[in-house]
């Protein structure tokens, strides 16, 4: 199987040199993320680093040059993500032409299905194994295109903070990084995790990405919704003594009707979800039936409400994540907190990153 990745200033994806432990610097809304992993031969990864960078005067530039060092940068192979909005993944059949040949063609199909001119695109390539047993359909790839002014952006970016970027890669992919790593013999997993840019649902077999689905519903519209109170109709509130009989009743009807607005916005988002990991899942099981999906893992993230919900609303096993049981957190102990999981999280899949010979 071979499995491509984002390469800058080698077009999309190109082949990587082995050597050198990754590092993964990654953008957020409120400043830069970095962590690194050390594979080894038996065991858990371990993280060897993983470091925060608020920005300065509330911009991506100011600031890099000087993490930059703090991190030594140029003793590892520097990785980035691209936020969602800065690319299109798409799911499309393999063109019947030779290897070769493939991304040009790939490049001719994708012309009307992004919303950019496909020759100002920089374009790659994902594959997705198949099985050779009956009954399965053609060969799909899952194809990447990003504006060429994106992607030379975010190399001038590190370059000028002098750091010596080596790839650029996508949630997807660093997604999958994790899934492959809970994986039981022989099953399927599915992953959800939240961001900034909303929800994203990947399903993983063999190591390989075989699907993706991105939610409507970001972490600060998710956690909004769980910190909302519990509604409790019995529960009508404090009643000021003075008021009378209607008065009363006006007042407690007001805070009746606040709380099931509450609930009704918990119930609107999950069910939301549920529907659309729902959706998401009969397809791949249509479209890939020799994958049996083992459970449903939830990235880390502090929404037990959520949990609760799809796991009495969805046919598969819910569990929430906890980095500790895939990598060696020692040296970075400040990362078995629950929510400095979700922060890092997208940078560990990034950083988790291996080589792979193609077949």
């Amino acid at each position: 199987m071979a499995i491509s990745y984002w390469m800058v200033g080698m077009g999309l994806f190109a082949r990587l040199h082995k050597g050198g432990q990754w590092l993964a610097i990654c953008i957020a809304d409120d400043g830069w993320h970095a962590l690194s992993v050390r594979h080894a031969v038996s065991g858990k990864p371990t993280v060897t680093l993983a470091m925060f960078q608020a920005l300065e005067k509330g911009l991506p530039t100011a600031g890099l040059e000087k993490f930059g060092k703090q991190l030594r940068t140029k003793k590892y192979r520097c990785t980035t993500l691209l936020e969602q909005g800065q690319y299109q993944f798409l799911s499309v059949d393999a063109p019947s032409v030779p290897q070769e040949e493939m991304k040009e063609a790939v490049r001719w199909r994708l012309k009307d299905m992004i919303d950019f001119p496909v020759d100002r695109a920089t374009i790659d390539m994902v594959d997705v194994p198949v099985s050779k047993g009956p009954g399965v359909r053609n060969q799909t790839l899952f194809a990447v295109a990003a504006q060429n002014n994106i992607i030379e952006q975010r190399q001038m970016l590190f370059s000028n903070a002098k750091i010596a970027l080596t790839t650029i890669d996508i949630a997807e992919m660093a997604q999958r990084n994790v899934s492959a790593m809970l994986e039981p013999e022989g099953r399927g997993m599915a992953m959800l995790s939240f961001s900034a840019d909303g929800g994203l649902l990947t399903v993983t077999y063999g190591g390989a990405l075989y699907s993706s689905r991105r939610i409507d519903v970001s972490l600060a519209q998710l956690l909004a919704i769980e910190g909302q109170p519990v509604a409790d109709k019995s529960a009508v509130g404090d009643i000021d003594p003075v008021m009378d009989e209607d008065q009363a009743k006006k007042q407690a009807n007001k805070q009746l009707n606040a709380q099931l607005k509450a609930t009704d916005a918990q119930l609107a988002i999950f069910d939301k979800i549920t529907l659309e990991l729902q959706r998401s899942l009969d397809h791949c099981d249509r479209q890939y039936h020799f994958i049996v999906v083992d459970k449903l893992m939830l990235a880390p993230i502090a929404a037990p409400r959520l949990q609760a919900h799809l796991a009495t609303n969805m046919y598969l096993p819910v569990a929430m994540l906890d980095l500790a049981d895939i990598v060696d957190l020692s040296d970075a102990p400040h990362l078995l907190n629950p929510q400095q999981q979700q922060r890092f999280f997208m940078c560990l899949g990034a950083a988790l990153r291996q080589e792979e010979s193609a077949s």
